[in-house]
């Protein structure tokens, strides 16, 4: 994922092995303070990697927050799978985890992360820069449950 231009041109950029290498441990720190970080998402009939996402404590523009995070492989962009990913994270977030609040961010030219975001129920809240760039930052209120957007199932997750 990390080496993959299309993918990583919404995340910051392609990743060396030693900045995927920092990535992961610093996501595995992340696991061991707050009990939960990202996941690993598999096609259900195939085991294929669709993907990461997970629910992770930032600051973004100066304010700690919890943030849904989701990247898809572009072998699987078009298929749903982002906001099905997305819903079963934010199902896990308030029925789990108890939160009543998540953000969600992305570069201002990210159109189909922003309609993953309002379609879940997050709304715009303002324009930011993050890592240097413009990106938008939605919010989304108390999050008892999420249904799926599409009504199917979400797709596997694995955690790691």
């Amino acid at each position: 994922m990390h080496g993959d231009a299309r993918v990583m041109a919404t995340l910051g950029g392609v990743r060396s092995d030693g900045e995927t290498e920092r990535f992961l441990r610093a996501n595995l720190d992340h696991w061991r303070r707050h009990g939960h970080g990202l996941l690993v998402f598999r096609e259900r009939a195939s085991g294929a990697f669709v993907g990461r996402g997970g629910l992770r404590h930032v600051e973004v523009a100066g304010s700690a927050e919890v943030e849904l995070a989701y990247a898809v492989m572009a072998a699987f962009w078009g298929r749903g799978l982002g906001g099905e990913m997305a819903a079963a994270l934010l199902r896990h977030g308030g029925e789990r985890l108890g939160l009543r609040g998540i953000v969600a961010f992305t570069l201002t030219t990210n159109a189909a992360s922003r309609r993953v975001m309002e379609k879940l129920g997050f709304r715009f809240e303002r324009n930011i820069v993050h890592a240097g760039l413009p990106h938008v930052l939605y919010r989304r209120g108390p999050v008892p449950t999420c249904p799926s957007p599409s009504g199917r199932p979400a797709a596997r997750r694995r955690d790691g």
